[in-house]
């Protein structure tokens, strides 16, 4: 039997500046532009860029804020 070498590429690793919103934040940012324009007809995808656009622009302001997790550790 012969063994056969598998060569794997560690992953890149985020840095903190290429932080983006999850779709979920986009998507309540953009229902919340919706609001300010009190539900009045408009372009949902002209809402949904705008929104990431402002998300983007607050994280680029605060580069060391941490968002919160879903995840809950547990213990074995």
């Amino acid at each position: 039997m012969t063994k056969t070498a598998i060569a794997v590429s560690p992953k890149p690793k985020k840095s903190p500046a290429t932080k983006s919103p999850t779709r979920e934040e986009i998507a309540l940012r953009a229902y919340h532009i919706f609001l300010r324009r009190k539900g009045t007809p408009g372009d949902p995808h002209a809402d949904w860029l705008l929104a990431e656009h402002e998300l983007l622009t607050e994280y680029a302001k605060k580069p060391k804020a941490r968002r919160k997790s879903n995840v809950t550790s547990i213990a074995a």
